[in-house]
């Protein structure tokens, strides 16, 4: 299966880091976010990536076109200022009618990508979110079961699920998305939520997104002292 990867955004919050390299790019170990990401995806057979790209996209595009990997990896440029859903729109021209994994590029799991299409599969909806449990800032799921009541985006109070990217899309979900001046996770989603078509794959192991030097530093801590949850056995 083809797997979007959102690569665009400006990625602020990690400070001066990003002034001369998109978040993706950023290193933990001794390769960049993304490419841990793209590894999880092979572990399970998805070798044919579709790279979103924005901020600084030369800069993705000259590594992976110097770098020799045994996977198909397609860079489409989406726009500078577009929106996460805009992006979403952009790629999905270039991918066809066929079920699709999207996912961040700043976010590490050790969540298990058979199971999570199986659930897909399973329950027939338009989208799955793959639900976690980490600390605040993120949008927030309200769940009975594995159905999603609301989708709340980074409220200021933070209880019980939250988005943690990792999806399993249909190609009717792209048809939510009427312009590039959409976020992904606002209008998309939540007209999905209405309409019963968005579902949560609970997944209650390692998640961690890099949004900061926080984050960044725990990503690093864990990589060099060999405890990964994300790394292959």
């Amino acid at each position: 299966m083809k797997v979007i990867i959102l690569a665009g955004g400006y990625g602020t919050r990690l400070g001066e880091v990003t002034d001369l390299i998109p978040k993706p790019m950023v290193k933990i170990g001794d390769k960049p976010i993304i490419v841990h990401i793209m590894e999880l995806y092979a572990r399970y057979g998805h070798t044919d990536f579709y790279i979103a790209l924005g901020y600084k996209a030369n800069v993705i595009k000259n590594y992976f076109n110097n770098i020799n990997l045994p996977w198909n990896i397609n860079m489409i440029d989406t726009g500078l200022d577009t929106l996460t859903g805009g992006r979403c729109k952009i790629v999905s021209k270039s991918i066809g009618n066929e079920t699709t994994f999207l996912t961040y590029g700043d976010g590490l799991s050790d969540v298990n990508i058979d199971d999570l299409l199986k659930f897909h599969k399973k329950n027939q909806k338009l989208i799955t979110v793959t639900a976690v449990h980490p600390s605040a800032r993120f949008g927030e799921l309200n769940l009975d079961g594995n159905k999603v009541l609301s989708f709340k985006e980074k409220p200021q109070l933070q209880k019980g699920w939250i988005n943690g990217g990792f999806f399993v899309v249909e190609p009717g979900f792209f048809d939510y998305i009427n312009n590039t001046e959409v976020m992904l996770e606002r209008e998309p989603i939540e007209k999905a939520t209405i309409d019963s078509e968005l579902y949560a794959f609970k997944h209650e192991g390692f998640w961690q997104c890099m949004d900061t030097r926080r984050d960044h530093e725990l990503l690093e801590k864990l990589w060099k002292s060999n405890k990964a949850p994300w790394k292959k056995p």
